[in-house]
């Protein structure tokens, strides 16, 4: 049974927040992809494609918003996971990719939201508890 106020702190938590922004970013380059948007993502990074890849991602993520909107203990896994699948995407190694200067501001909020993420499940786990 849900403590009062239990559902709120849900909806509001920052982890359900971030894992929301990666999803978007990741369907966003998804899009860029597809239809070849400058600056696209190549089409393949070593060692697999990149559209199945973000299709996994964005499957993942998913996965991960809804566990952890429930309080899922197992959702932490997912949230870790999901943020390592877009540091694939948005990772530090981007700072030095030459389209850099035109895709700065999804690489900064992304890696503010994988920075989120991992920092809400460190704490979740220290405490012995879901996300909330």
């Amino acid at each position: 049974m849900s403590k009062p106020g239990e559902s709120a702190a849900r909806e509001s938590h920052p982890a359900s927040a971030a894992i929301i922004i990666l999803l978007v970013l990741t369907g966003v380059m998804l899009l860029a992809l597809f239809s070849r948007t400058a600056p696209h993502p190549p089409l393949e990074v070593p060692p697999f494609a990149l559209g199945p890849f973000l299709g996994a991602s964005l499957a993942i993520g998913a996965a991960a918003f809804h566990l952890v909107r429930r309080g899922a203990r197992h959702g932490i896994a997912l949230a870790v996971l999901f943020a390592l699948t877009a540091l694939v995407s948005f990772g530090p190694q981007k700072y030095f990719d030459p389209v850099f200067s035109r895709i700065w501001p999804s690489v900064i909020v992304a890696q503010i939201a994988v920075i989120v993420i991992v920092a809400c499940c460190v704490i979740a786990l220290r405490r012995g508890r879901p996300i909330l």
